[in-house]
């Protein structure tokens, strides 16, 4: 490639140079291409361990001039013929054009120019491209990755970095290559290469150690073998990465999310050094979900940049220091000291922004002012102006209904302020009270006046008077007043230790729906999205689908002794939320069906919030604070269940041990989990850790799991088996209890299956959050974070082999390969699938997997996939004659025609090939030259990009045998275009075979045979349709197509057909070029898919009636002479071949698929190309 300009001091250092004339030189990388001897090994090594770069180009195009002893570097290639390309284009173009120059000064400036010129086109042609994101050397990194691993284009490299890769006991030094979608080594060390290739998908286990072994390493570890990398110079850093990049692997195994780069990240001002712009995409992808989950923000928010400062505390009276985040809707502020202080406001509360006066004591300060009148100071502001100028930028496309056509900042006044001309937000319009409008809401399925739309359900069906609250109730409530008035009310709320501490304290039920709201965030989707949920609601109600279906079916159930829930309106409500939710048109992530667990927390959502609230709250839980917990795999859940098992192996060793044997704990976290506790404990003292709960995060979940096991360590100990552990668990939950509650318990049908003979002492739910906070507060978020990602590798691959074995017993029954084999097709096939989501392919990941089918019909291949694969594993090796047999057999096992074919597809026709017996396997070579496997032959000879190759010889000896066919047979007829496709398909499984010679002259007899019938059957036919002489008759031979002239055969006849034979043999050898066909012509063509002709199970020759013929239905070659008349049937063509005794043979032979697989799976994914031309091709061009 054409590279800018550079200086080079010494020219013949390490290389040498190849051609020369007066002004450029043409070198070669000493060791590179033959020979080289030691100083070659020598050079190599070099290469590989001090230079990143040096190997990427071995050839190099040097100018230079007679007066300078400076040389410039002008470009470089990866083999002799791309650099002998650049070679010849230089003397073709400039050569003649510099030679009359005559100032040396004056050559450089010009071919300098030039060249640049020629890189600047390149880059403008190719738009979609941002070449100046990423440095130079990067760039050859990234072409040394796609040269030495075989990667195409579309594989992105994301850094690389030197260490050693340890084969053995052995360290091998190299460069590692972290790629988008692999895991790549390489190292060269005194003539021996290691090449290492790992997908991020099929990595298991992902850890940073150190051992005696292996000082300060990363295991990399996979189904198969473990790789150990050690001796790099940010070890933190590249691991850091590394778990992010198996992140999205895992990502895209769970749902289909292929990675895509965030167009709306921040772009820094200059281009850092060897850094990609990807990896930048991918550190401020980082530093974004760092910052939603600390502030509980959308996955929409970006963060923009952040910066220190102080703020001014009110309520402690003293400046807290800190961090200031602003993103695209939000200013947010973190106490550098943990619970000291944390602050949200949105942008869309903000009213004033104002640059106070700077001193000594409040240097650079910041005021911001929102609609409730509160105030908030910034000062030790680093870049003030620029900072208060983002803020600007961002408030200016706010959207915000109660600005109205007033721009939200005014002019800067000469205080140097931004006032937002800030009208009261005017009240939401009441619904009209008109007749008409009542009538309206009516018929919605939801609207303001209903009740649950107004207050929770609880309110609705309270007990007691409100009024009549117990002392505690009541002294809680005060103390939240008095927190509201000293730290503010709403989302603009400073958050503190002391707000810590009334959480933990309980919140009041009056204030619970709107303090969870507050905390979860969920308050700040709601005021973005006004009425989205009343529309949803209308979308989704009516429609029927296997969520609502679950839905209606779990309804009941969900609560059933709470009085909320025993009427229509509770059961209504809760069926509109969960509806809304799981609607294909939901702005978030629905489940894939409805859940248990996730109708009983939303009930619960619903008895202290209206349903919009409620809806609003679901989304929360399930997007960013419980993950993937409500799927059909519950995969969130199991791995929260793996970190469980970490935390009590970490905490509680000896009890670890002794659950372990009895499998409790993955029993029990999986319920304690999915639900918050809400199945398992009283409703009073549950709802307390719900609220624990979302202000904490799933922290608390774990330090209260943990406290459980604690407290019942001794009898836990002294079980024998699970059921008796089991009891001892669910006896102690059902008697936490909540004793300032001064509501009689709810009824809790679980307590009645573990109450004993003897009460169980209560345990106070306060005094057990207590307990896990004094006992396991140490837990850390970010910690948790970390063993989560960990627990995820391993669950999802847990998950992909529970899939596989599910896949290979359902296949046991349907084909005749064994459970070894199915694990090892099963692999490659969906190895084939996972590298076309990679690399792109003509329909999208999602098309080709759907979670929500079988596990057999979850991974599909298009026609690309399906011939590598086919030509790789089938036993029958036809040569360049593959890809149309490949596309014929695609087509015929494509049942559903959309272009795919699944695995139960791709099993059943590799099956019938290797173990159906020869009426099996003769049958399905039938019907691979019938309509929908056999389709226009020009159509795909002409868009088959791989042209099959017969030698001369192959030619001659495929027109000997039909000549003696004809030469054979008494009466010359015209052969079908299916029959003549049949035997070349023959011919071509024939000629890799020992017995070639006797399998011709088999194939050429049955073929004379299967002639004779047919002309039998021709005549036949035509006595049969001269005894029935009806206008039909006639007025069909009229419109017979392409009919001979005559109506009765003349004389000439047997001539006229033993050139159609020919002249049609001819236009079966590939050599001759196809007639090009219409774009309609090829598309009507392609699109022809297969009806239902292969069975699920395996090839029965039932499938081909008697009277099914071989026999061209459609379309003709042109200028060929189609006789309807002249067919043969399955019974005709299987009789036939029994004849033979070689052609017994060979399709009775059991052929063993182990060696196909083996050689398939040593192939790597991904080919190493040949990064040099022959010398003969070098010789070419030079002459």
């Amino acid at each position: 490639m054409w590279i800018h300009p550079e200086e080079v001091l010494l020219a013949g250092a390490l290389w040498v140079s190849e051609r020369a004339n007066p002004f450029f030189v043409l070198q070669r990388r000493r060791g590179h291409g033959r020979g080289g001897g030691l100083s070659g090994l020598l050079v190599g090594t070099l290469d590989v361990v001090l230079d990143s770069s040096a190997r990427v180009a071995p050839y190099r195009i040097l100018l230079q001039t007679a007066d300078s002893q400076i040389y410039w570097n002008i470009a470089c290639g990866s083999s002799r013929k791309e650099i002998t390309e650049h070679w010849d284009w230089l003397e073709a173009n400039l050569l003649q054009t510099i030679s009359i120059f005559d100032n040396d000064e004056d050559i450089t400036t010009f071919v300098k120019g030039k060249i640049s010129g020629i890189i600047a086109e390149e880059n403008r042609l190719k738009p979609g491209e941002e070449h100046e994101e990423d440095s130079g050397k990067f760039r050859e990194a990234e072409l040394k990755m796609r040269k030495l691993f075989g990667m195409p284009e579309e594989e992105k490299l994301v850094n690389y970095y030197s260490c050693s890769y340890w084969k053995g006991r052995v360290p091998r030094q190299g460069w590692l290559y972290l790629s988008v979608n692999h895991l790549c080594f390489y190292s060269f060390l005194l003539g021996k290469e290691v090449t290492l290739v790992v997908p991020w998908t099929e990595v298991t286990r992902l850890e940073k150690n150190a051992t005696l072994l292996f000082p300060e390493s990363v295991r990399v570890s996979t189904r198969d073998t473990e790789h150990f990398f050690s001796m790099f110079l940010n070890i933190n850093d590249t691991f850091k990465l590394m778990e992010q990049l198996a992140n999205i692997a895992m990502r895209q195994l769970l749902d289909n999310e292929a990675f895509a780069a965030d167009l709306s990240l921040p772009k820094p001002s200059k281009t850092l050094k060897n850094v990609s712009a990807l990896k930048r995409d991918l550190d401020a992808r980082a530093k974004n979900e760092r910052y939603r989950a600390m502030f509980r923000l959308t996955q929409e928010e970006r963060l923009d940049g952040h910066t220190d400062c102080t703020l001014w505390t009110p309520f402690a009276k003293m400046h807290v220091v800190g961090q200031l985040f602003i993103s695209n809707n939000y200013i947010c502020f973190s106490s550098k000291e943990e619970d000291l202080c944390q602050l949200i406001i949105p942008l869309r509360e903000v009213s004033i922004v104002e640059k106070a006066d700077s001193s000594s004591v409040l240097p650079c300060p910041v005021s911001i002012s929102t609609k409730n009148k509160m105030n908030f100071l910034f000062a030790n502001l680093k870049d003030r102006d620029f900072l208060v100028q983002r803020i600007s930028d961002f408030l200016q496309r706010t959207p915000d209904s109660s600005w109205g056509d007033t721009n939200p900042l005014s002019q800067i006044s000469h205080s140097s302020s931004w006032f937002c001309s800030c009208p009261q937000a005017s009240s939401s319009v009441p619904p009209s009270s008109s007749p008409g409008s009542e009538s309206v809401q009516k018929a919605r399925h939801y609207h303001p006046g209903l009740p649950t739309a107004i207050q929770g359900l609880l309110q609705l069906y309270h007990r007691d008077d409100p009024e009549d609250l117990g002392p505690k109730a009541k002294m809680k409530e005060e103390s939240w007043n008095i927190h509201f008035l000293e730290f503010g009310r709403g989302v603009c709320m400073y958050r503190t230790s002391r707000t810590r501490e009334l959480v933990l304290n309980g919140i009041p039920e009056r204030l619970r729906g709107e303090l969870w709201l507050l905390f979860s965030g969920a308050q700040n989707e709601m005021a973005t999205h006004p009425g989205y949920y009343g529309e949803l609601v209308e979308q989704a109600m009516g429609l029927c689908s296997l969520a609502t279906e679950e839905i209606e079916r779990d309804l009941h159930r969900s609560m059933p002794e709470h009085r909320a829930f025993q009427n229509e309106m509770g059961i209504a409500a809760l069926r509109r939320v969960l509806t809304a939710y799981a609607h294909p048109g939901c702005l978030k992530q629905p489940p894939d069906t409805a859940d248990d667990a996730m109708n009983i927390v939303t009930s619960v959502l619903l008895l202290y919030c209206t349903e919009e609230e409620a809806f609003w709250l679901l989304v929360a839980l399930c997007e960013r604070m419980l993950p993937d917990y409500y799927n059909t795999r519950v995969v969130g859940a199991l791995v929260d269940q793996g970190v469980f098992e970490e935390l009590t192996r970490s905490f509680l060793p000896l009890l670890y041990e002794h659950m372990q044997e009895l499998g409790v704990i993955s029993t029990i976290s999986l319920s304690w989990f999915l639900t918050l506790f809400l199945s398992v404990m009283p409703f009073d003292s549950a709802v307390l850790l719900v609220d624990c709960f979302f202000y904490e995060g799933i922290k608390v979940i774990f330090q209260v799991a943990l406290a459980v096991l604690h407290d019942n360590m001794d009898a836990l100990l002294s079980c024998s088996d699970e059921g008796e552990a089991m009891t001892i668990l669910g006896r102690y939950l059902d008697n936490v209890v909540n004793k300032q509650t001064v509501a009689p318990p709810i009824p809790h049908p679980h307590a009645q299956l573990t109450s004993g003979d003897e009460p169980s002492p209560e345990i106070d739910v306060f005094d057990l959050i207590k307990s896990s906070y004094e006992k396991f507060g140490s837990l850390r978020s970010d910690v948790i974070e970390q063993m989560r990602f960990k627990q995820r590798l391993k669950v999802i691959q847990s998950l992909e082999d529970t899939a596989k074995r599910s896949v290979v017993r359902a296949m046991m029954t349907e084909s005749a390969f064994s459970i070894e084999e199915l694990e090892e097709l099963y692999c490659l096939f969906k190895s084939k699938h996972m590298t076309s989501c990679y690399w792109g392919s003509s329909s999208s990941a999602a098309e080709r997997h759907d979670p929500s089918l079988p596990y057999l019909e979850q991974y599909r291949i298009d026609p690309l996939q399906f011939r590598q694969l086919f030509v790789s594993l089938a036993p029958w090796v036809c040569g360049g004659h593959n890809p149309t047999l490949s596309a014929r057999l695609f087509r015929l096992l494509d049942q559903n025609q959309d272009g795919l074919v699944n695995f139960k597809e791709f099993i059943t026709g590799l099956s019938g090939m290797y173990h159906g017996d020869m009426t099996e396997k003769l049958k399905l070579l039938y019907k691979l030259h019938l309509p929908p496997g056999n389709t226009s032959w020009w159509g795909e000879e002409a868009t088959n990009k791989h042209t099959s190759k017969i030698s001369c010889t192959a030619v001659c000896l495929l027109l000997y045998i039909f000549i003696y066919i004809c030469v054979c047979v008494c009466v010359c007829l015209c052969v079908q275009e299916q029959f003549i496709e049949l035997c070349k398909t023959l011919y071509n499984m024939f000629s890799e075979e020992a017995l070639e010679q006797q399998l011709y002259h088999a194939i050429a007899t049955v073929a004379s045979l299967l002639l004779r019938i047919g002309e039998v059957g021709k005549k036949f036919n035509n006595g049969t349709k001269k005894r029935e002489t009806t206008p039909q008759t006639s007025l069909s031979a009229q419109t017979l197509p392409h009919s001979p002239q005559g109506e009765e055969e003349g004389p000439g006849h047997g001539a006229s057909g033993e050139s159609e034979v020919c002249r049609a043999l001819a236009d079966a050898q590939l050599e001759v070029v196809a007639p090009q066909m219409s774009d309609e012509e090829t598309k009507d063509d392609a699109s022809v898919s297969s009806y239902s002709v292969v069975s699920a199970g395996s090839l029965q020759c039932e499938d081909i009636a008697e009277d099914t013929v071989l026999i061209r239905g459609g379309e003709q070659r042109q200028g060929s002479v189609l006789d309807t008349d002249w067919s043969i049937t399955f019974e005709q063509v299987l009789a036939s071949m029994l004849t033979e005794p070689p052609l017994v043979d060979y399709f009775e032979r059991k052929r063993d698929i182990q060696a196909k697989m083996a050689a398939c799976k040593a192939q790597r994914a991904v080919e190493r190309q040949i990064s040099s031309a022959s010398d003969h091709e070098l010789t070419r061009h030079s002459t």
